[in-house]
Parts: C-alpha cells; structure tokens; sequence
C-alpha cells in the first residue's frame, strides 16, 4: 500500500514538473489595413492556435484564414475569395524562437521579448522578427504584440479598383493567454 502511495505520488509530481509547453486554442489577431478618409477594413480571428515551449523559447502558431471576421460581410467575402484565397491557402502559420527566453524569470508586469521566424501565408514564406510583451498571470502566459506586414511580401495583390482604401501595410494585433 505505501510502495503504492509513493508510485502515484511519484509519477505526479514528474507529470507536473515535466509540463514544458503551453498552449492556447482561442488566441486573438487582429488585422487592420485600413486607409483614413475610407471604410475600416478590420478583422478578428479569435480561435487561433499557439504552442510555446518553455524550456528553449521555441513558439508556433496557426490560424485558420476562413476564422477571420469582418464587421461587413462582403469584405469577409472578398477577403477570402479574391485576396487571401483561402480555399488555395487556408492557414497562416508562425514557427520561430523567443530571444533570450528563460520562463523562470518571466514576471507579473510585462516584458519586452524579441521572436524571430517565419511567417507562412498565402504560399509564400518570410522571415520576420517582432517584438512581444510578456507576462505571468494566475490564468497563464500573456502574449501581446503589434506589428506590420506587408502585403507584397505574401504576393496579395490589392485591385487597382479599391487600392486607394485598402493599405498594403497591414497592421496585426496579437493577443494570446497559454495555459
């Protein structure tokens, strides 16, 4: 019974220290492109997928390009039929490294981070590097960042038609909690 007892609390306790990667099913991005003066062209996905591994900074995240949503239908509809094509490329994803990451020394007030990897989207890959704000909070790993894209790396091509509403630098918003 005790040889038991000390098994299970044996094996708990390694399952529980040996917990490297965290991870989030319903991580935020936000993209903007819009251009003053025009309608917003603005959308949300909030189911997006990411994975950290603690003990080396290694990070990967995808996102389902059919989850973003747009305030007006048509724009959702010409987002993913003429511009992102997402029945060609359904997903953008991220695989890349945090800089100097030590989990153990990540805190309750934000910290600035350096990720560098690849960004993949739209059949095309481009190495970016970012800088990410991170904290430690009683629900998890907070992940935040803003940075530019540009479309032209990715080959989107915008129409000349409505090229003057549509920027070509794309603003995006990352939101994750990993848990």
């Amino acid at each position: 019974m005790k040889k038991k007892f000390l098994y299970t609390l044996l094996l708990t306790s390694i399952i529980g220290y040996s917990q490297i990667k965290l991870i989030t099913k319903n991580g935020k991005v936000t993209f903007e492109a819009s251009v003053p003066a025009f309608e917003e062209v603005k959308a949300k996905n909030e189911s997006v997928t990411c994975v950290l591994n603690t003990e080396n900074g290694e990070i990967a995240a995808l996102a389902l390009t059919k989850g973003f949503r747009f305030k007006i239908a048509l724009m959702e509809e010409h987002f993913n039929e003429n511009y992102i094509e997402s029945d060609k490329y359904p997903k953008a994803t991220f695989k890349g490294k945090i800089e100097n990451f030590d989990y153990t020394k990540v805190g309750a007030t934000f910290k600035e981070y350096t990720i560098k990897g690849k960004l993949e989207m739209h059949g095309k890959t481009k190495d970016i590097s970012i800088i990410a704000k991170l904290k430690k909070t009683e629900a998890g790993l907070e992940i935040d960042s803003n940075f530019l894209v540009n479309t032209d790396d990715f080959d989107i091509e915008i129409p000349s038609v409505v090229s003057k509403k549509v920027s070509k630098k794309v603003n995006v918003i990352l939101d994750f909690l990993l848990k």
